[in-house]
């Protein structure tokens, strides 16, 4: 699969202020947000979990090959299969779930795992990252704005809160699509919300959107 701009933002956007030690990737797909993870941290621990096995196999592939290999490992299991016997707590936690594009499947069942909710219900990635996140870690996420307050209000009953929202818009004009989200368990009074706009013009980007990911881009 090829790399999608929702990955790329949330590996670029991800707080990591807080130097993170151990960082999960749940449904990492091909790796790609954990190898930016790997280098825009010095963490030791970077783990991708992932079901399907052509993922799977080309996030192994895909951390071999990179300078950061000794510090990349990838699960193939899935959500109920890793928190059966957790071992770990993780500093950091990231997740580019899957989610309904349209109301619609396509033809394609492994493009449809990777695309639709049901494969990962929100309840159930709340429930990982409570049991998996360290003390003072952070959850980061991507999701469609339609789902933005569901997702916080299902988050606030698991004792998660809120600390940076970002809205991303692809075009000035074009409606709010996606939200990235950054909860910790620890309340703030000041949640940082801000706008992200990817396109002026067709493949002419923002300076805001070049300025989050040039380190990641060879053209840009």
């Amino acid at each position: 699969m090829k790399v999608g701009t929702d990955g790329v933002l949330l590996g670029a956007w991800a707080p990591i202020d807080h130097n993170p030690f151990s960082i999960l990737d749940i449904g990492a797909g091909t790796g790609i947000i954990a190898l930016m993870l790997a280098q825009r941290t010095h963490a030791e621990q970077i783990d991708g979990l992932e079901i399907d096995e052509d993922a799977y196999e080309q996030a192994v592939d895909n951390f071999e090959n990179s300078p950061w290999g000794e510090r990349l490992f990838c699960f193939h299991a899935g959500l109920d299969e890793f928190i059966d016997e957790p071992e770990d707590e993780y500093d950091l936690i990231v997740s580019n779930p899957p989610f309904y594009a349209e109301d619609y499947k396509t033809e394609n069942d492994q493009r449809d795992l990777a695309r639709f909710q049901d494969a990962m219900p929100f309840e159930e990635l709340i429930e990982v990252a409570d049991l998996l996140l360290s003390e003072n870690g952070i959850f980061a996420l991507i999701i469609p704005f339609k789902e933005e307050e569901k997702f916080i209000a299902l988050a606030k009953e698991s004792e998660l809160y809120p600390i940076k929202i970002t809205r991303v818009k692809g075009t000035p004009k074009s409606e709010i699509k996606r939200t990235l989200l950054a909860f910790s368990r620890n309340k703030t009074s000041e949640i940082e919300i801000d706008e992200l706009i990817i396109e002026i013009d067709r493949h002419v980007y923002t300076p805001e959107y070049i300025e989050l990911t040039k380190e990641f881009y060879l053209k840009m």
